[in-house]
């Protein structure tokens, strides 16, 4: 393996490469508008029911269609010109933030006794068919746009990004909403989605992997499952941050916390949202620098039953900005273990798997997201907002200490040796 890819690499190797600039630049603006969008949906949904529950509804109505469809998208990326995929998807995530916004302007001129929310799942329902072929196409690209030695600082600064983005989406998001209305906020999402996608557009054809002769689509989907949970570091990998995520994650239940419990208000709530991604970034902006490389195993451990601690800490505080501060440092530890599950998916994955094995990727992980707003609510409503955030937070916790009693392999991960 190259010296780069083992210790300290130079910091911009990734940005010498056109394509990997374009590629950054388009999901930094699409993760901006996506997140600004979801930020004024949420607001604007829990305005219309006052029910937590239906916070979690939006997230499952996303969640069932990546997650159905996710297997299916991994085998199409492995078989297509992936950035021909990223283009289709992207155009018609504009017209659903088209829709969005006509709704909202509908909406604006009723009473909120006669405003309903299930056109916004219906909407968040299409963006999740779209994730579907999304997620499996998009890191898979980004790998081909950087040689191997650049591999770990693009996984890096792709993390970057995406979590400036997501602090700047998510304050801009409260802030838009705060200052300019729901209205005026969709209308700066479909901007910033039309900067993206111009840069995805200018993005050239990419080769497309040779395909085993009279493969079916099962038995290629089978193959890339059977890669995923005959590895123990990548089943390891991806089975920890479900679980972190699935129990142990707030963030769905942000605007609960910021309207009844710390009564900070929509200006409040964004910087709630955004401060898990600032501790993010900075951690991110570190490693672009140092990547995890070394005993990466026993890093992620550490770092995902840190993620645990600061989400039952944060059920337990009262004070609005000792919260942003526990947000803050989950933010960093969550960062760790998504830089080295994606150095992971590099490194150990054969390229013309890499579709089939983000695909799987997407179902324990970035639908967990949406699921797991889905148990938040759940919980909520069952047990109540603070004991089941603590309770979550317990559950992943304790799965910190069953992989690394169960999954040698992954405890003993060292990227540097990979």
């Amino acid at each position: 393996m190259s010296k780069p890819l083992i210790g300290d690499t130079e910091t911009f190797v990734a940005f010498r490469h056109l394509n990997f600039r374009r590629f950054i630049f388009s999901k930094f603006m699409l993760t901006l508008a996506l997140q600004i969008q979801f930020v004024v949906l949420s607001w604007q949904v829990y305005e219309i029911t006052h029910d937590p529950l239906s916070l979690g509804f939006i997230g499952l109505a996303e969640a069932i269609p990546a997650v159905g469809l996710a297997l299916y998208g991994g085998y199409i990326s492995d078989r297509s010109d992936r950035r021909k995929i990223l283009v289709w998807v992207q155009a018609l995530l504009i017209v659903c933030s088209v829709l969005l916004a006509y709704i909202s302007f509908h909406f604006s001129s009723l009473p909120l006794e006669q405003q309903h929310a299930f056109p916004f799942y219906m909407i968040m329902f299409g963006v999740g068919v779209l994730r579907g072929f999304y997620s499996p196409a998009q890191f898979p690209l980004m790998t081909q746009l950087v040689p191997r030695e650049a591999y770990a600082n693009s996984s890096a600064w792709n993390s970057t990004f995406w979590h400036i983005a997501v602090v700047l989406g998510s304050s801009g998001g409260g802030l838009l909403l705060g200052f300019c209305g729901k209205n005026t906020s969709y209308l700066v999402v479909l901007i910033v989605m039309l900067l993206g996608f111009i840069q995805i557009v200018r993005i050239p054809s990419q080769p497309v992997q040779e395909i085993k002769p009279g493969e079916k689509m099962m038995s290629s989907i089978r193959e890339g499952l059977r890669f995923v949970f005959s590895n123990q570091a990548i089943l390891g990998a991806l089975s920890l941050d479900l679980i972190a995520v699935l129990f142990g994650g707030a963030t769905a239940m942000l605007p609960v916390f910021a309207s009844d419990i710390l009564q900070v208000g929509e200006k409040g709530f964004g910087f709630l949202r955004a401060a898990p991604f600032a501790g993010s970034v900075l951690m991110a902006l570190y490693m672009t620098k140092h990547p995890p490389v070394k005993q990466a195993g026993k890093k992620l451990l550490f770092c995902v039953g840190g993620f645990s601690v600061c989400m039952i800490a944060f059920a337990l505080s009262r004070n609005f900005y000792l919260s942003l501060f526990i947000l803050a440092a989950s933010g960093a530890f969550d960062n760790v273990s998504v830089v080295i599950r994606s150095m992971i998916m590099q490194l150990l994955t054969p390229d013309h798997m890499r579709g089939r094995v983000s695909s799987v990727s997407t179902m324990f992980i970035s639908s967990s997201n949406e699921i797991g707003a889905f148990e938040s609510g759940f919980a909520a409503k069952m047990l109540g907002l603070v004991p089941s955030v603590i309770i979550g937070g317990a559950v992943a916790l304790g799965s910190v200490g069953a992989a690394g009693a169960a999954l040698p392999e992954l405890r003993k991960l060292d990227l540097s040796k990979a």
